[in-house]
């Protein structure tokens, strides 16, 4: 491992003068780049440079139009726009764009009272119309915006975030700094801002007034943006290299940095640029493999767990073909998820029999482990299984833990074939039918149904279960409930369900390694699983 490590230091250093020739290391003076037209930016960047390592490239500036839809988009969006909140992975919601909050209309509107001080980068200040005005905006047909969908429960919008013709959008400035935004059932604005706080940004509606919104998302405007975020756009080199500076006016504080150089490299060439002093810090959160820990700390870097899980695992199930809750239960009690989950993360992992983040409101204490052979044949006698052989699609990645329980369940008789696939098939085969089983991985939230409250519907029946009516009623009144002892007792129910019924199999939920910057203090690590960093308290130092 050491050796290997070496070699690709010594193999990079090439790398690294073509990669980053546009950066200049350490805290030097930052030249300036190309936009991605290939016009020189005038001027240059002075003073203290963050380097700072992204393993994909955002693939567009403007906010609602992000084609991938992907995090590596969301956390660029994150510095040169303002978001309402600051979000945790514990779901912790922390004052950013609006100072508080609060539930109204009986909890069918949320108030959401703005920060006094926020500026756009022009100076404008930020009011509850400009809030209002970008909702109308995004929402509007003529729009060719990307993730309309996020304002979809907004009343006066269709079922993809539209906004329908002759309905009031559920968008309103109540004055000046206050934003009221109805929706067309009750939500808990916590949770709500949990799930859709990383999609919501405030645009300088006052510069986009000449812009008819059929040609918003193409406009030069985005070659050059003004947001109202911690950090103001100086230049870019598409796919490549993005330069911000440091905006001095945040409402949250000024970062301790002059510029950000956001590079994009390789994934498995992040450490090692760390290491050799090229980067500073690198999304996300700095995070590491188990496997390369040991090399991190003998470079002399601190690498801490991280207190909230960032992946859950899962076996998939397809309820048709695997069609009998006696079956799905035997092949949970035929998984040894110990053995399974340390064969996969190591010391990171923690068996699970839920899909609701441990720690919450929500979460029970862990269940007693399910490993079972025996009551597993028992079962699969029980449910009359006569020896078919299910197919369990993976990804290369997960090749090897597919083996391990494909043995699993050949131990208790369960025969099974493995066919490796991309993640795009792999989902797309379950939700046609194609596979009976699959393993698979997400990132959770602290909201009770991030998992299951969008895999039991008409539109995405996931895992293929005969009759919804169980579940579209549960999620009815669950969706439907702001009252908190009432929400929670819900839960318990729609748990107890899924727990009777098996139509998935939870696996584990594993923790990330973040390393710690030797150049850079007041990182918030774990809080980059949420889409958002607090660069506004980053501060420079020497290593």
């Amino acid at each position: 491992m050491k050796r290997h490590h070496m070699f690709r230091l010594l193999a990079l250093t090439l790398v690294f003068t073509m990669v980053l020739g546009l950066v200049s290391c350490g805290n030097q003076p930052q030249q300036q780049s190309q936009t991605d037209t290939g016009t020189e930016t005038s001027g240059q960047a002075e003073g203290v440079n963050l380097n700072y390592g992204i393993s994909n490239s955002w693939d567009s500036l403007m906010p609602y139009y992000s084609v991938s839809g992907s995090n590596y988009s969301r956390i660029i969006y994150d510095k040169l726009y303002d978001r309402l909140a600051y979000i945790q992975p514990d779901g912790t919601c922390s004052p950013r764009a609006a100072t508080s909050w609060e539930s109204a209309d009986g909890g069918y509107a949320i108030l959401f009272h703005l920060d006094e001080g926020a500026a756009f980068h022009d100076g404008t200040p930020v009011t509850a119309q400009h809030w209002v005005d970008t909702i109308a905006l995004v929402t509007n047909p003529a729009c060719n915006v990307l993730g309309r969908d996020t304002f979809a429960g907004l009343t006066g919008t269709d079922e993809i975030g539209a906004a329908i013709e002759g309905e009031n959008l559920g968008a309103e400035a109540v004055d000046e700094y206050t934003l009221k935004l109805t929706f067309d059932n009750p939500v808990v604005p916590e949770e709500f801002l949990v799930e859709y706080n990383r999609d919501i940004y405030v645009l300088p509606t006052h510069l986009l007034t000449d812009i008819a919104p059929e040609d918003l998302v193409t406009s030069d405007f985005w070659q050059n943006p003004v947001g109202s975020g911690p950090c103001q756009f100086v230049s870019e080199v598409s796919g490549s290299t993005l330069v911000l500076s440091a905006n001095k006016d945040y409402q949250l504080g000024a970062p301790g940095f002059d510029t950000l150089t956001i590079t994009v490299m390789d994934k498995a060439n992040l450490l090692t640029a760390l290491i050799a002093g090229d980067l500073d810090y690198y999304t996300f959160g700095g995070s590491i493999s188990e496997e390369n820990r040991p090399v991190a700390e003998q470079a002399g870097f601190t690498v801490e767990e991280g207190t909230v899980p960032s992946t859950f695992y899962e076996l998939m199930i397809n309820n048709e073909t695997v069609d009998s809750a006696d079956l799905r239960h035997a092949i949970e009690k035929a998984l040894d998820k110990e053995l399974l989950c340390q064969q996969n993360t190591g010391s990171l992992g923690t068996v699970t029999n839920t899909s609701i983040l441990p720690g919450t409101e929500y979460s029970r204490p862990a269940g007693e482990s399910t490993y079972d052979p025996e009551g597993a044949k028992e079962l699969l006698a029980q449910a009359g299984y006569d020896g078919e052989t299910f197919t369990l699609a993976c990804t290369s990645q997960r090749a090897s833990l597919a083996a391990l329980i494909q043995q699993n369940l050949a131990d208790v008789g369960i025969q099974v074939e493995i066919e490796t696939v991309d993640s795009a098939t792999m989902f797309a085969g379950m939700s046609d039918g194609t596979y009976d089983l699959a393993v698979a991985s997400h990132t959770p939230t602290s909201l009770p149904l991030w998992f299951t409250g969008s895999r039991f519907t008409v539109d995405n029946n996931l895992f293929r279960v005969p009759d919804l009516s169980q579940y579209t009623t549960l999620l009815t009144a669950l969706e439907e409930e702001t009252n908190k002892t009432a929400r929670i007792d819900l839960v318990d129910e729609w748990e107890a369900l899924l727990n009777q019924e098996m139509p998935f199999i939870p696996l584990w939920f594993s923790y990330a390694l973040h390393v710690q910057s030797k150049t850079v203090t007041g990182i918030d690590y774990a809080a980059a699983a949420c889409c958002n960093e607090n660069v506004w308290q980053w501060e420079m130092t020497q290593a």
